[in-house]
């Protein structure tokens, strides 16, 4: 250990340790110096540009010439009918005409097809009309005309103008017709006076109808959530139509004594004199 106290003092004392590690200092520096003044800026074409042409609305062969010419290579990335342009020209690109990018960067281009992309045509009967939209816009098919007709289930689509599994071109419209959620017959109110909520709900969903607005009545003598009354006061009325519901809820009188008199602010019952304290 005396040894080794004695090494580490010799080296601290010695001026050729101070020469060696000043000397390192500056070559590391030095190195770091040309690392990020010259090395890097080559290695990243620092300070060098190009500007990406717009090579969209001409040919593919056009567009592979120019891009070259500037230093920039290029990947058809889609191709895709469009009728506004001949067969092999550029439609789109990627970056975006005029940004500047770094030389032998590839610019990305979607080119117009002669032979039109074509899609199986997807069942959509029986699925709500947004789910069969998107359904559509998946299969890169289009909504045509909306057409309603009555039927039970609202918004549910009835019937598609081409049939499920036809091979048509991207694009095509597919019309549809979709249920107005009113039934063509006529159907019995059934009973639910009398029967708690969820019963009656159960009751007119059987039946085909709607539960509408929902009105609550305080009552004394009915139990809570019981169904007191409901319009229209029809007996009969159209498959998938609504009713409003009149519902028991909870009766909390509330009195506050006001001038000697109390007030029964339920609005039921008579307004009674209070009767004087005795002395």
């Amino acid at each position: 250990m005396p040894y080794f106290w004695s090494m580490l003092k010799q080296i601290l004392t010695s001026k050729t340790f101070y020469i060696t590690l000043f000397s390192l200092m500056i070559v590391g520096a030095g190195l770091l110096y040309a690392f990020d003044k010259f090395i890097m800026p080559v290695y990243t074409n620092y300070n060098e540009g190009v500007t990406v042409p717009d090579v969209t609305r001409i040919s593919l062969e056009e567009a592979e010439q120019l891009l070259g010419s500037i230093g920039l290579r290029h990947e058809v990335a889609d191709r895709r009918a469009n009728s506004a342009f001949p067969a092999n020209y550029v439609v789109d690109q990627q970056p975006a005409p005029t940004m500047i990018v770094k030389p032998n960067r590839k610019v990305y281009l979607t080119v117009n097809t002669e032979v039109k992309p074509t899609a199986l045509v997807p069942n959509v009967t029986n699925l709500s009309l947004r789910n069969a939209q998107i359904q559509l816009q998946n299969y890169g098919l289009e909504v045509g005309t909306i057409t309603y007709e009555s039927s039970r289930f609202k918004n549910a689509v009835l019937r598609q103008s081409i049939p499920t599994g036809t091979t048509v071109e991207k694009g095509m419209t597919i019309d549809l017709v979709v249920s107005d959620g009113l039934g063509d017959k006529v159907v019995q109110i059934p009973e639910i006076i009398g029967l708690r909520l969820p019963q009656a709900q159960l009751k007119l969903r059987e039946a085909g109808l709607r539960i509408g607005e929902i009105i609550f009545q305080p009552s004394k003598d009915v139990a809570p959530n019981t169904v007191l009354d409901f319009t229209p006061k029809v007996q009969e009325i159209l498959e998938g139509q609504s009713l409003n519901l009149v519902i028991s809820e909870r009766f909390e009188a509330i009195e506050q004594i006001e001038g000697g008199v109390i007030i029964d602010t339920t609005g039921i019952g008579n307004n009674t004199p209070n009767p004087p304290k005795p002395n």
